[in-house]
């Protein structure tokens, strides 16, 4: 349960350092340019330092998000898939009695003795 719910939290903080990543100015201006004028919000200092805070965070926080989820996995499963075939392909079946066979002799048929 603590992996499905580390697992969405992954989920939610990609999509949070996309989006925080998007808004900052670049030479190109990426989609700043459709959040309109975010000086007033921020501050006098503008959207900079406060989105290189809040990036630097959310990135810190997918990085250990990561981590833990790394860890959770491997100390989950101690045995790999790979362990497991080579642990059936050299499982031995069972002897099985021996069952007496019947042989069955089948009349010979004669051929002059057909229906006409």
């Amino acid at each position: 349960m603590t992996t499905s719910f580390l697992l969405i939290v992954q989920i939610i903080l990609v999509v949070m350092l996309v989006i925080a990543v998007l808004l900052q100015k670049s030479s190109s201006i990426g989609l700043g340019a459709y959040s309109g004028s975010n000086e007033s919000v921020f501050g006098a200092k503008g959207p900079g330092s406060f989105l290189a805070k809040t990036t630097f965070i959310i990135g810190f926080l997918f990085v250990a998000n990561t981590i833990t989820l790394g860890y959770m996995y491997a100390s989950a499963s101690a045995e790999s898939v790979v362990d497991n075939m080579v642990e059936t392909t050299h499982v031995v079946a069972p002897s099985t009695a021996q069952s007496s066979t019947t042989n069955i002799e089948i009349a010979p048929t004669d051929s002059n003795s057909t229906a006409k």
